[in-house]
């Protein structure tokens, strides 16, 4: 996997041909989705395909997503794929406390956890869940369910919970989170606009659920020309100058400024 991942498609987990295709789409993470994407009769053989295609590592990072711990199926996938050689990531539906990371910890020792916070309470628990065990490697929202949670016809009162989930993020010493997916996969406008918007807000990259929208999401969260060169120019003096301050054009430069100004080199590698 890149240091800093860009695009996290979904595929469904009874769709094995799907997910084989998302594999070969150029996403940074493929997640393998056995929650919301499969319908009740489908969860074993979904997770049962999945299991077959992790005996192996594929070439592409795999997550999967597993269903609610709280209900019928969570428990079946974590056990079934938690071993898996070829898995790389856990991505935990719906959780709403502390207890139930330390809890998958426990269950799939050595497994990279993600945490999909959907619901008011877990966005109220956002830093504790995302300081909850050393083997949680990120956090995210899932806005389609908060938004249920919430009674909002749009995404427009979504700034503070995206804002509250970035800072604890931060806090807990997690990389930036990604966006949750746009759902309309037709209205790459409008899906190049929301990045821009959530790019502003301190995400990385974002989760996407066709592959058309790969290439908007990377353009949007990569450095454009002007970011390189305004990196380029605070790496340069802070190698002439140790400790605080200014360059010609006014701009302060600290320690923070520096370690961001590295992160976008590095995301300008991959232009």
């Amino acid at each position: 996997m890149t240091a800093f991942p860009l695009t996290w498609l979904y595929a469904p987990g009874d769709r094995p041909h799907v997910v084989a295709k998302a594999l070969t789409s150029g996403a940074d993470v493929v997640v393998i989705d056995l929650e919301d994407a499969v319908a009740p009769d489908r969860k074993a053989y979904a997770r049962a395909a999945t299991a077959d295609l992790l005996a192996h590592p594929p070439a592409v990072p795999v997550h999967v997503r597993v269903n609610a711990l709280d209900g019928p199926w969570g428990e079946q996938d974590i056990s079934a794929l938690g071993p898996a050689p070829g898995l790389r990531g856990l991505r935990l539906a719906k959780i709403t406390s502390p207890t139930e990371i330390t809890h998958v910890a426990r269950r799939a020792a050595g497994a990279d956890l993600y945490a999909l916070l959907e619901t008011a309470l877990a966005v109220e628990r956002a830093y504790a869940i995302a300081s909850a065990h050393p083997n949680l490697r990120g956090i995210a929202l899932g806005e389609a369910d908060l938004q249920a949670d919430l009674g909002m016809r749009d995404d427009t009162g979504l700034d503070w919970p995206r804002s509250r989930v970035v800072v604890a993020a931060r806090a807990a010493g997690l990389p930036p989170p990604p966006q949750s997916v746009h759902p309309d996969t037709r209205d790459l406008e409008g899906l190049a606009a929301s990045c821009a918007h959530g790019r502003a807000l301190g995400f990385l990259g974002r989760a996407a659920i066709h592959p058309r929208q790969l290439p908007v999401i990377e353009r949007a969260f990569l450095p454009t020309e002007a970011d390189i060169e305004r990196a380029e120019a605070v790496l340069k003096a802070a190698a002439a100058e140790q400790g605080a301050q200014a360059l010609p054009d006014g701009r302060f430069v600290d320690a923070a400024v520096v370690t961001a100004a590295r992160r976008t080199l590095s995301l300008a590698r991959r232009r």
